[in-house]
C-alpha cells in the first residue's frame, strides 16, 4: 500500500523508526539533526534524498567538507584504489605512498612563502585538533604562553580552541576588535574602522600597562565563518602579517572553513597577499573524509618527538580522497570558478538590497 506522497508506509514507518531511535539515544547537544529531521540514504553533487523519498539541495556541503559536492567520481575512484589494493588503512604516522602523494599535492598548493619552507604536521581527525596543534606549536616555538584571538571568532570545540573562540574564560587569550563595516566596534567602518582595529592591536601589544604579556602567538580566520561571514578586509590582513612579524609573534591563520578555494582563491589568504607563519587545515582537505593539519614555517619546528601525537593521524582513504579532490580544484581553476559565481550572487543580493530596506548588508 503506497503512501499519499509515494512512499511506502512501511518505508514512513522505519525512517521515523531511526528519527525516534536518534532522539531517544543520541546525545542533547545534537544540532543539525534537531533542525534537519530527514534520513539521507542517497546523494549526489549538490543533492541529497531522503528516506521519506523527497530530494534535497544541499546548502551545509558537509559544513565545508564537500569541495566537491557528495560522492565525486574522482573521490570515489581514488578512495576504490586504495581499498582494491590491500593497501593498510590505519598506520599511524608511518610514510606512505599515500600520505606522500597528499603531502606533495598540499604542498603544491601553499602559499609561495610558505611552500619551500614548510612543516606538516598531521593532527587528531578534526580541524579543532589543529587548531590545539598549532596552538601548542607556537607555544613551544616562543617560549610563551598567551594567545591574541578576535571577537566573533570560532576555532573549535576543544578547550583550547574555545578559549581562543570566546567560547570558554581563559586568561591566556586576548580577545581583539575584528574590523567589519556592518557592525563596526568602533561605529565607523570601512577603512577608518579597519585603520582603528589594527591600531588597537598595536596598542595592546606595545603598552606595558595593557595587561597583556607579549604572546606566543596570533590566530585569526581570513573570513569570520561562525561569526557572520565576515571577510577581513585585505589591507587590515597586511597590517596584523606587519605587526606579528615586527614584534616576533607567529600569525596563525585558520583556513578550516575557508581553504580549498571556495572564496576564489585556493587559499583565502591569498587574497590579502599575506604569508602566515602556521595555516590550519581540515574538512575540505580530506575530501569529506576526516583530516586535519597544520602547515608551518620549519624554523617553527622545536618540538620534541611526540610532543604533539594521536592514534587517527594516518587515515589512508582520507589522504587519497583528499589529494583526488585539491587537485581536482587546482586542475580545474575551481577558484576562479567560485569567483566568478560568488560576484553573480553578491550582485544579484545586492540589488535585492537595494529594493528591501530590511536588508542591512550583502557579504561572503
Amino acid at each position: 500500500m503506497g503512501a499519499a506522497d509515494g512512499v511506502s508506509v512501511s518505508a514512513r514507518g522505519a525512517y521515523e523508526g531511526i528519527l525516534r531511535r536518534q532522539s531517544a539515544r543520541e546525545s542533547a547537544a545534537r544540532t543539525y539533526a534537531r533542525a534537519l529531521p530527514i534520513v539521507p540514504v542517497r546523494a549526489r553533487g549538490l543533492t541529497i534524498e531522503g528516506a521519506d523519498g523527497r530530494r534535497y539541495l544541499d546548502c551545509l556541503s558537509g559544513a565545508g567538507t564537500l569541495a566537491l559536492g557528495h560522492n565525486h567520481p574522482v573521490v570515489l575512484e581514488a578512495i576504490r584504489k586504495v581499498l582494491d589494493s590491500g593497501a593498510p588503512l590505519h598506520v599511524l604516522d608511518l610514510a606512505t605512498p599515500v600520505k606522500d602523494a597528499f603531502v606533495t599535492e598540499l604542498f603544491r598548493t601553499l602559499p609561495s612563502g610558505l611552500a619551500d619552507h614548510a612543516r606538516v604536521q598531521f593532527c587528531g581527525p578534526a580541524g579543532t585538533d589543529a587548531v590545539e596543534a598549532a596552538l601548542k606549536l607556537v607555544r613551544a616555538a616562543t617560549g610563551r604562553t598567551g594567545i591574541m584571538a578576535f571577537t566573533g571568532a570560532y576555532h573549535g570545540m576543544t578547550a583550547g580552541a574555545l578559549a581562543a573562540s570566546g567560547g570558554a574564560p581563559d586568561v591566556r587569550v586576548a580577545r581583539l576588535p575584528f574590523p567589519q563595516d556592518y557592525r563596526c566596534p568602533f561605529g565607523i567602518g570601512g577603512h577608518q574602522g579597519a585603520e582603528l582595529a589594527a591600531r588597537w592591536t598595536e596598542s595592546v601589544l606595545d603598552d606595558p600597562k595593557s595587561g597583556v604579556p607579549h604572546p606566543a602567538g596570533m590566530i585569526l580566520e581570513p573570513v569570520q565563518g561562525e561569526g557572520g561571514v565576515i571577510p577581513a578586509p585585505d589591507v587590515w590582513m597586511r597590517r596584523m602579517r606587519e605587526v606579528t612579524a615586527a614584534r616576533a609573534i607567529p600569525l596563525i591563520a585558520d583556513e578550516v572553513q575557508t581553504g580549498v578555494g571556495r572564496t576564489g582563491t585556493f587559499w583565502a589568504v591569498e587574497h590579502s597577499g599575506i604569508t602566515p607563519d602556521v595555516m590550519v587545515l581540515s574538512k575540505a582537505i580530506g575530501g569529506s573524509l576526516p583530516l586535519a593539519v597544520i602547515v608551518y614555517r620549519d624554523d617553527l619546528d622545536v618540538w620534541p618527538p611526540g610532543a604533539h601525537a594521536g592514534t587517527f593521524r594516518g587515515n589512508q582513504l582520507a589522504m587519497a580522497a583528499g589529494t583526488a579532490t585539491l587537485s581536482y580544484v587546482r586542475e580545474n581553476d575551481l577558484a576562479a570558478r567560485a569567483a566568478t559565481l560568488g560576484t553573480r550572487m553578491q550582485d544579484q543580493l545586492r540589488q535585492l538590497g537595494r529594493e528591501f530596506a530590511c536588508v542591512g548588508e550583502v557579504r561572503g
